[in-house]
This record gives structure tokens, sequence and C-alpha cells, in this order.
């Protein structure tokens, strides 16, 4: 049995996060003794681990100004600090400080695996959890695999270090048939007819692009489209959405709903699941969309044209700009005929992401990377 490691930040709320469980408590127990450390403890996400899972944090709670400490220390000095066990495979689940620890391993029988989410598009950028472009070099070359979400976070990352080491791309793990059976338990007051329901899941925060979502809806409310926009995340935005929720008289047409362990029986109320991000990786909240058969409006980010087609095959894919995405919806909300539509190319293309493909290829890439 190899025993594996994965460190991330924190368990907290988001899709990394999420994902990473759906991962490890799906991978065969007979054949991987997993561990999941977290630099610091108390994410809402570690509740679902499953039983078989080792999980422990390194601290108790997030320290302030944590990513200036972490410097102070170099990567060996953090690994020691950080893991306390032998492990054939260790993998940093996400990009910058969790890669920086695992870069210190010292023991040459462990294998090193980087795990890159969201596409970095600047060298500063890249290095920012480091102490500089060349520490995050050396870091990352010490890996053994890199894996990306997506072609584009692949591209991305590649392009910027001129990356020669090996790296695949791999799509996330949802919980394809637990995603479709909590879909169908039943949400109170969001039948009321004649409305046009959208969804936006994901933290509040800048780079999900809630502020320029808002402005689109207001402008579809003075129009006089019949909307409503729920909106599924908790995050340091909030007071400042609902501020302007309420400066602009759209206590009607938008509804925070905070964050759920079930958002996929909201998603599936919905007529069509709404991206506004400034940047992804690759989406979890809009796999999921599809999984429960809810069309995807989106602007241009990493993995979407992946999972939407570049033609437009299985949802609308628009320019990343607040203009775009604006036609976008309101095309669908003018032709409902090509709203339903996409509702059902949704559902086709949501079994592509079936948990078990997805799992399958992360344990054969280990299975090999072990073997090499």
């Amino acid at each position: 049995m190899k025993k594996v490691l994965f460190l991330i930040h924190d368990l907290g709320h988001g899709g990394a996060e999420k994902v990473l469980i759906n991962l490890v408590n799906n991978m065969d127990p007979t054949r991987f003794d997993i561990s999941v450390t977290a630099l610091f403890g108390g994410g809402v996400n570690e509740q679902f681990l499953a039983p078989h899972i080792h999980y422990r944090a390194v601290w108790a709670k997030e320290i302030r100004g944590n990513s200036h400490l972490m410097k102070l220390l170099t990567p060996a000095q953090l690994h020691r600090l950080c893991v306390k066990e032998h492990y054939d495979i260790e993998v940093s689940y996400l990009e910058g400080p969790s890669a920086r620890v695992i870069s210190g391993c010292e023991d040459e029988d462990t294998k090193l695996v980087s795990w890159i989410h969201v596409e970095q598009h600047t060298y500063k950028k890249l290095a920012s959890s480091f102490r500089g472009q060349q520490e995050a070099r050396q870091c990352y070359e010490r890996f053994d695999q890199t894996v990306c979400v997506s072609q584009y976070v692949r591209d991305d990352f590649c392009s910027i270090l001129n990356y020669q080491n090996p790296c695949s791309v791999l799509y996330n793990t949802v919980e394809s048939d637990k995603i479709l059976q909590q879909s169908r338990t039943a949400v109170q007051g969001m039948d009321e007819p004649g409305v046009i329901r959208l969804i936006a899941v994901g933290t509040l925060k800048p780079s999900k692009g809630y502020d320029r979502l808002l402005r689109i809806i207001k402008r579809l409310a003075e129009q006089k489209y019949p909307v409503c926009l729920y909106i599924l995340g908790q995050g340091e935005l909030e007071q400042k959405l609902k501020q302007y929720v309420s400066d602009n008289g759209l206590q009607q047409n938008v509804v925070l709903l905070g964050y759920h362990t079930n958002p996929y029986k909201y998603v599936a109320q919905c007529d069509l699941f709404v991206c506004a991000s400034m940047s992804e990786g690759f989406s979890t909240a809009a796999t999921e969309a599809l999984i429960v058969g809810t069309p995807v409006c989106t602007v241009e980010v990493s993995g979407m044209k992946e999972m939407l087609g570049e033609n437009n095959e299985y949802g609308i894919v628009t320019e990343n700009d607040e203009e775009a995405l604006y036609q976008g919806i309101k095309r669908l909300l003018d032709d409902p005929a090509l709203l339903a539509h996409y509702r059902e190319r949704a559902a086709e293309r949501g079994k592509m992401f079936s948990t078990e493909n997805t799992v399958r290829a992360v344990e054969e890439m280990f299975e090999q990377l072990v073997e090499s």
C-alpha cells in the first residue's frame, strides 16, 4: 500500500478544498493510505473527510500575516515543521505556500507532486508566496510531477516558467451520484411562477466578479425582465454586496443565500447558472451545474471552453467582460427554446465528469509515478 500525503493551506469553503475532499474520499483505501494535512485548521470542509483519512492541522487556526512569517523559514525547515512521517508521495494541493513546503522534502525516496488550480498570468503572481522568482523556480523544479486542472492552467503555468518537468492535466473530482441525489431535495420559496431564476456559486471575493454580475441584474431589472439572482457563498464582500442590493432597490431581484453544504438543490431549481469570475481554475460550481442539468452562461476563464465546447456546444461562453456577459444572459432570456436546448446539453455534458473516471485517472498517475 502506498502512503500519500496531501498538503493544503486549509479546508475552508473554496472549490479546491471541496474537490480535494471528493478525491481522497473516493480513492481506493486498499491501495492508498491517505493523509491530509492542512497548514491551518478550522475549515468547514474538515467535517466531510471520510473516517479512514488521516487528518491533522499544523496550526489550529489561520495566523495573521502567515505568508510573510513562513518566508522567514526555508522550504526544508518548513517541511520538517509540517510533515512528520515518511510518505511514498507528497502532494501540494494548491499553488503557493503548500508548494513551498512540499518542495522542501529531503527524502530522495519520496515522489513530489504539485497541483495547480488557477492561472497565474505573471511571474510576479506565481512567485508571491516565495522569497522571489528564483526560489519559486527552484521549488517548482523539485517536483517529479505537476498536475493542472485544465489545459488553460497548464499552458499558463508552463509558459511563465518555461517549465520542462512532467506536467499533465487531470480534471477535478466531483461526487456525481451524490450531487444528483442531493439535488432532488425540495427547496422552499423558489417556485414563484413567471420568475427566471439565475444562480451564482462561490466565495464572495473580488475575483468572482459579483460586482459586475449585480450591475447586470440591475440592467435586466430596469428592462422589466422578471429575474432573480441567487448567490450561494460567503466571504469578505458580503456586506458590500448587500449594501449594493439595498441602495439599488434590488431586494426582489437578488437573494444572498450564504454558505450551504447542499448547494445542488438550489442550482437544480434555477433556470441558469452564471459565472462572472475574473479568473478560475476549472470551475467546480460550473461542473456541478452541468451534472444537475442547469444551463451555464459564463465569461471565458480557464477551463470553460474545455467544459462547454469551443463553439458553445454545451453552454454559452462569452468574452471576459461585463457587456459580453450581459448580452449572453440576455440572449438566453430572450430565447426560451435556446435555454431549453442548453438544459438538455448540460445534462449530457455532465456525464463526462463522473467520479469514477476522474479518480481512476489520479490513481493511475500515482501508480506510474511510484514505479518510475
